[in-house]
């Protein structure tokens, strides 16, 4: 067995035994996007704003990124801030983030300038830590579905291997609906549960947004959780305002907007 070859390290997504003795499944998935820069961070914190305001302890996780400043001697992520902030479980960085390089560059090129490997082993047994410490854990991706980590492995290796229901954000802009429909083939081909998806308006005025979303509702295999404007002051509370979070497997209180 080599550090590569694939580990299965999380819970089952539904869990009998515990909806029998009264005790609510605890709530757990993967978000993806159809691009970078597409709105994955600002969807995933929306959620863990939303699970901390039902009353469990929730824990964002981004495995791997790139892009850093050093601030009071610690190096910073902006998406990896954004998610302990929403969230109301603090572990170390090197648990939430084993990954974290300094270039804003694709991980692969970014681990490469660090002279690391970036590898699948600390990325799951970090996450079983966080599964450990918290009722519900929320994974963000890196990119879009298909990431290079290193020369034989991916991102979505990466979501095959926590096997966690995914969440697809997709970006409305021109050329989304091709984009989200890969994006869902990928990941229905992977064999992963696409458990919901989200459109977020990354430009302030789409033409034909309406009609965009019309046919994406049309064709992906999967509940649509809500659409969020292109907000002046982006932020969790706000994102979660527009998004139907209840329609996911095992979330654990029904307050459907």
């Amino acid at each position: 067995m080599t550090l590569d070859d694939p580990v299965l390290a999380v819970a089952p997504q539904t869990q009998p035994a515990a909806a029998a003795s009264g005790i609510a499944p605890r709530f757990h998935c993967f978000v993806t996007g159809t691009d970078t820069e597409i709105g994955k961070t600002l969807i995933s914190s929306a959620m863990l704003h939303a699970l901390v305001q039902s009353g469990v302890r929730a824990c964002g996780m981004k495995p791997v990124a790139a892009g850093a400043e050093l601030r009071d001697g610690q190096w910073h992520n902006e998406d990896c801030d954004q998610l302990a902030a929403a969230g109301n479980v603090h572990l170390p960085q090197s648990i939430t983030t084993p990954f974290l390089f300094k270039e804003p560059a694709a991980p692969h090129i970014a681990a490469e300038l660090e002279g690391i490997t970036i590898s699948p082993v600390p990325i799951l047994a970090a996450y079983v830590e966080i599964n450990a410490a918290s009722d519900a854990v929320v994974v963000e991706g890196v990119g879009g579905f298909r990431v290079p980590l290193n020369d034989v492995f991916d991102t979505a290796d990466l979501a095959e291997q926590l096997a966690l229901p995914v969440v697809l954000v997709v970006g409305l802009r021109l050329g989304c609906i091709s984009h989200a429909l890969l994006t869902v083939e990928a990941i229905l081909a992977r064999g992963l549960k696409l458990a919901g998806w989200v459109a977020n308006e990354t430009q302030a005025d789409m033409a034909f947004a309406d009609d965009n979303v019309i046919a994406l509702e049309q064709r992906i295999p999967a509940p649509y959780l809500g659409r969020v404007p292109r907000l002046e002051e982006p932020s969790a509370e706000a994102a979660a305002d527009y998004i139907d979070f209840t329609q996911l497997p095992n979330w654990p209180l029904p307050n459907a907007i």
